[in-house]
């Protein structure tokens, strides 16, 4: 056996137009993608309908799943913004919701604007991890 033959060929070119497009794990910014596999953990975790995930001002994370009792329900944002105010959390640079839900709801948003104010972006992706939309608390 020569060494030529142990080479991998070079892959071929594919078009643009041909090629899946990137995850969003890839179009996000590293420490928003990095979100994205906390909410997705949460949530498969225990089989929740969403998990999510925030990321505070100092750079801290907190993730949640729904919690669906028959006497306490709330959801994996609201949770998780729970948890970072618990932690002495003042301000929130983040959030990545997973559902199979097509938008955040009004109380998740409230939720993050009563942390955090106005403008947080907050990312609603796919049990894919397919980034669907953005809102601004």
């Amino acid at each position: 056996m020569t060494a030529d033959s142990t080479k991998k060929p070079l892959p071929q070119h594919v078009p643009l137009s041909q090629q899946a497009p990137l995850s969003d794990e890839d179009s996000l910014s590293d420490e928003d993608a990095k979100l994205l596999v906390l909410a997705r953990g949460a949530r498969a975790r225990i089989g929740a309908a969403e998990g999510a995930a925030v990321r505070d001002g100092t750079g801290r994370t907190y993730s949640g799943a729904t919690v669906a009792l028959r006497t306490l329900g709330i959801s994996a944002l609201a949770l998780a913004v729970a948890q970072a105010a618990a932690g002495g959390a003042t301000a929130l640079e983040a959030a990545v919701v997973v559902t199979a839900s097509d938008d955040v709801g009004a109380a998740d948003l409230a939720a993050v604007r009563g942390l955090a104010g106005a403008g947080v972006p907050v990312h609603l992706a796919g049990p894919d991890a397919v980034v669907r939309l953005t809102r601004s608390s």
